[in-house]
């Protein structure tokens, strides 16, 4: 679907999830690993992964604030290293290149942590071979994707899949550069695009609760009698860009 002004489509995270999945379906038991994008994207990962029956990890790319400006951002970094810069915002900005490391190894240390807090040292889930599918909540510049894609190419998927319930039509553009596919419920071709537009319930998931939707997917599949994260998605609503 094509939107040119935001409308709530999904409810949450979790009626996203469910959405995207049916676009995903043909996907079902094959061989494929779902990379879940940190924070927002992992409720709606948890849903495509359990409807596909498919394996469920993270991948944890960040944006790079514009010093001075943090609400937006130059580019993004993925957790093996993998960079990509906006160079058209670089250049607007006016960024030196001692700015742009200092900024990045800033994101990189917060990786770091991310990534201690989520995974502990457990390793990445094997892609070798396999169709990866790459989920976020949306896309609205693209750059925290296409980092992501970057990172997960390096370790030789048969396939990159990006799937995502909505993106900016200047997101969709820049991600299909380097997806081999890309998979969206909605469009949007507004000048001013808000991600959390597109939900009823919108609220930024904490470090706690991604912690605790992979604590219960892992003893899920340990067979143990644990009942599926309930949605925690209607609460306080704001309009934070990805």
């Amino acid at each position: 679907m094509h939107f040119a002004r935001g409308q709530a489509i999904f409810e949450n995270r979790h009626d996203a999830g469910r959405q995207l999945a049916r676009k995903l379906s043909g996907y079902q038991g094959q061989s494929v690993t779902v990379l879940a994008i940190p924070n927002g994207g992992v409720p709606v990962a948890l849903e495509v992964a359990g409807a596909l029956e498919a394996e469920l990890d993270l991948i944890i790319s960040r944006k790079i604030p514009t010093p001075l400006s943090p609400e937006s951002g130059f580019g993004a970094i993925a957790d093996d290293g993998t960079i990509i810069l906006n160079e058209v915002a670089v250049k607007r900005i006016g960024l030196t290149q001692q700015q742009i490391e200092y900024e990045a190894s800033k994101v990189r240390t917060e990786i770091k942590e991310r990534s201690l807090l989520y995974r502990g040292t457990r390793p990445l889930a094997s892609v070798n071979g396999k169709t990866a599918i790459i989920i976020d909540d949306g896309l609205a510049s693209g750059f925290t994707m296409m980092a992501a894609v970057e990172s997960v190419r390096r370790r030789r998927p048969r396939e990159i899949v990006v799937a995502v319930p909505t993106a900016s039509v200047m997101a969709v553009k820049q991600v299909e550069k380097v997806a081999d596919k890309l998979v969206t419920c909605a469009t949007g071709f507004m000048p001013k695009f808000y991600i959390s537009d597109f939900y009823r319930y919108w609220h930024e998931v904490s470090d706690d609760e991604v912690t605790r939707y992979l604590t219960q997917w892992r003893m899920r599949h340990l067979r143990l009698n644990i009942e599926p994260p309930a949605p925690t998605d209607n609460k306080e609503y704001d309009r934070t860009q990805h």
